[in-house]
Protein backbone atom coordinates (compact mmCIF):
# COMPACT_ATOMS: atom_id res chain seq x y z
CA UNK A 1 0.00 0.00 0.00
CA UNK A 2 1.32 3.39 -0.99
CA UNK A 3 1.55 5.86 1.91
CA UNK A 4 1.54 9.65 1.82
CA UNK A 5 2.89 11.73 4.66
CA UNK A 6 1.80 15.25 5.52
CA UNK A 7 3.21 17.80 7.90
CA UNK A 8 1.64 20.99 9.13
CA UNK A 9 2.72 23.51 11.74
CA UNK A 10 0.06 24.99 14.03
CA UNK A 11 1.37 27.79 16.22
CA UNK A 12 -0.68 29.31 19.03
CA UNK A 13 -0.46 33.11 18.92
CA UNK A 14 -3.04 33.82 21.60
CA UNK A 15 -0.99 34.28 24.76
CA UNK A 16 -2.15 37.63 26.10
CA UNK A 17 0.44 37.73 28.88
CA UNK A 18 -0.91 35.22 31.39
CA UNK A 19 -0.98 32.09 29.27
CA UNK A 20 -3.80 29.73 30.13
CA UNK A 21 -4.23 31.03 33.66
CA UNK A 22 -7.98 30.52 33.20
CA UNK A 23 -10.46 29.88 30.40
CA UNK A 24 -10.86 33.57 29.56
CA UNK A 25 -7.23 34.68 30.04
CA UNK A 26 -6.12 33.77 26.53
CA UNK A 27 -7.43 33.94 23.01
CA UNK A 28 -7.66 31.03 20.63
CA UNK A 29 -5.75 32.59 17.73
CA UNK A 30 -3.20 30.50 15.88
CA UNK A 31 -1.53 30.20 12.52
CA UNK A 32 -1.42 27.20 10.22
CA UNK A 33 1.70 26.90 8.08
CA UNK A 34 2.97 24.26 5.69
CA UNK A 35 6.59 24.25 4.56
CA UNK A 36 7.15 25.57 1.07
CA UNK A 37 3.73 27.18 0.89
CA UNK A 38 3.64 30.94 0.58
CA UNK A 39 0.70 31.76 2.77
CA UNK A 40 -0.46 31.40 6.31
CA UNK A 41 -3.98 30.49 7.40
CA UNK A 42 -5.12 32.46 10.41
CA UNK A 43 -7.16 30.30 12.73
CA UNK A 44 -9.05 30.52 15.98
CA UNK A 45 -11.85 28.59 17.63
CA UNK A 46 -15.52 28.95 16.84
CA UNK A 47 -16.97 32.12 18.40
CA UNK A 48 -19.13 29.84 20.60
CA UNK A 49 -15.87 28.83 22.28
CA UNK A 50 -14.45 32.38 22.62
CA UNK A 51 -12.84 32.36 19.19
CA UNK A 52 -12.30 35.17 16.71
CA UNK A 53 -15.11 35.09 14.13
CA UNK A 54 -12.84 36.69 11.50
CA UNK A 55 -10.50 33.68 11.49
CA UNK A 56 -11.00 30.12 10.29
CA UNK A 57 -11.80 27.55 12.96
CA UNK A 58 -11.07 23.81 12.78
CA UNK A 59 -14.65 23.07 11.81
CA UNK A 60 -14.43 25.50 8.85
CA UNK A 61 -11.20 23.86 7.75
CA UNK A 62 -12.66 20.35 8.08
CA UNK A 63 -15.67 21.31 5.97
CA UNK A 64 -13.48 23.01 3.37
CA UNK A 65 -11.20 19.95 3.20
CA UNK A 66 -14.17 17.72 2.50
CA UNK A 67 -15.54 20.10 -0.13
CA UNK A 68 -12.18 20.61 -1.86
CA UNK A 69 -11.32 16.90 -1.95
CA UNK A 70 -14.72 16.11 -3.43
CA UNK A 71 -14.34 18.86 -6.03
CA UNK A 72 -10.89 17.69 -7.11
CA UNK A 73 -12.06 14.11 -7.59
CA UNK A 74 -15.21 15.31 -9.33
CA UNK A 75 -13.28 17.44 -11.81
CA UNK A 76 -10.94 14.51 -12.49
CA UNK A 77 -13.86 12.17 -13.14
CA UNK A 78 -15.53 14.73 -15.41
CA UNK A 79 -12.38 15.04 -17.47
CA UNK A 80 -12.15 11.24 -17.81
CA UNK A 81 -15.81 11.09 -18.94
CA UNK A 82 -15.40 14.00 -21.39
CA UNK A 83 -17.70 16.28 -19.42
CA UNK A 84 -16.47 19.84 -19.79
CA UNK A 85 -16.94 21.76 -16.54
CA UNK A 86 -16.48 25.51 -16.81
CA UNK A 87 -17.48 26.51 -13.29
CA UNK A 88 -17.75 24.80 -9.90
CA UNK A 89 -18.86 26.48 -6.69
CA UNK A 90 -19.80 24.55 -3.57
CA UNK A 91 -21.65 26.08 -0.64
CA UNK A 92 -21.06 23.19 1.75
CA UNK A 93 -22.91 22.95 5.05
CA UNK A 94 -22.24 20.86 8.11
CA UNK A 95 -23.84 20.17 11.45
CA UNK A 96 -21.74 19.44 14.51
CA UNK A 97 -23.44 18.10 17.62
CA UNK A 98 -22.01 19.03 20.99
CA UNK A 99 -22.37 16.54 23.83
CA UNK A 100 -23.04 17.23 27.52
CA UNK A 101 -19.35 17.02 28.39
CA UNK A 102 -18.41 19.63 25.77
CA UNK A 103 -17.01 17.26 23.16
CA UNK A 104 -18.69 16.92 19.82
CA UNK A 105 -18.64 15.48 16.33
CA UNK A 106 -19.98 16.23 12.91
CA UNK A 107 -23.28 14.47 12.36
CA UNK A 108 -23.79 15.46 8.76
CA UNK A 109 -22.30 17.37 5.87
CA UNK A 110 -24.05 18.34 2.66
CA UNK A 111 -22.18 19.48 -0.41
CA UNK A 112 -24.16 21.84 -2.64
CA UNK A 113 -22.09 22.12 -5.81
CA UNK A 114 -23.25 24.48 -8.54
CA UNK A 115 -21.65 23.20 -11.71
CA UNK A 116 -21.68 24.62 -15.20
CA UNK A 117 -21.02 22.36 -18.18
CA UNK A 118 -20.83 23.18 -21.86
CA UNK A 119 -23.63 20.95 -23.19
CA UNK A 120 -27.05 19.93 -21.91
CA UNK A 121 -26.46 16.26 -22.72
CA UNK A 122 -23.65 16.26 -20.11
CA UNK A 123 -25.88 17.18 -17.15
CA UNK A 124 -27.18 13.72 -16.17
CA UNK A 125 -23.74 12.10 -16.13
CA UNK A 126 -22.26 15.17 -14.43
CA UNK A 127 -24.77 14.75 -11.60
CA UNK A 128 -24.10 11.00 -11.32
CA UNK A 129 -20.37 11.55 -10.92
CA UNK A 130 -20.83 13.17 -7.51
CA UNK A 131 -21.50 9.73 -6.02
CA UNK A 132 -18.34 8.34 -7.62
CA UNK A 133 -16.32 11.35 -6.42
CA UNK A 134 -17.59 10.72 -2.90
CA UNK A 135 -16.37 7.10 -3.09
CA UNK A 136 -12.93 8.28 -4.21
CA UNK A 137 -12.48 11.26 -1.86
CA UNK A 138 -9.77 10.65 0.75
CA UNK A 139 -11.41 12.94 3.30
CA UNK A 140 -14.91 11.50 2.80
CA UNK A 141 -13.48 8.00 3.24
CA UNK A 142 -12.09 9.12 6.61
CA UNK A 143 -15.48 10.22 7.94
CA UNK A 144 -17.88 8.15 10.01
CA UNK A 145 -21.05 9.85 8.74
CA UNK A 146 -22.84 10.09 5.41
CA UNK A 147 -22.04 13.01 3.17
CA UNK A 148 -24.96 14.28 1.14
CA UNK A 149 -24.81 15.89 -2.29
CA UNK A 150 -27.31 18.30 -3.78
CA UNK A 151 -25.83 19.20 -7.16
CA UNK A 152 -27.22 21.93 -9.35
CA UNK A 153 -25.82 21.48 -12.83
CA UNK A 154 -26.60 23.86 -15.66
CA UNK A 155 -25.14 24.75 -19.04
CA UNK A 156 -23.09 27.89 -19.38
Amino acid sequence: MKKHNYEIKVEWTGNEGNGTLNYKSYNRNHTIIADEKNNVINGSSDPSFLGDKTRYNPEDLFLSSLSACHMLWYLHLCSVHKIIVTEYIDNATGIMEETKNGSGKFAEVTLNPKVKVTEENMIAKANELHEEANKMCFIANSCNFKIGHIPNTTIE
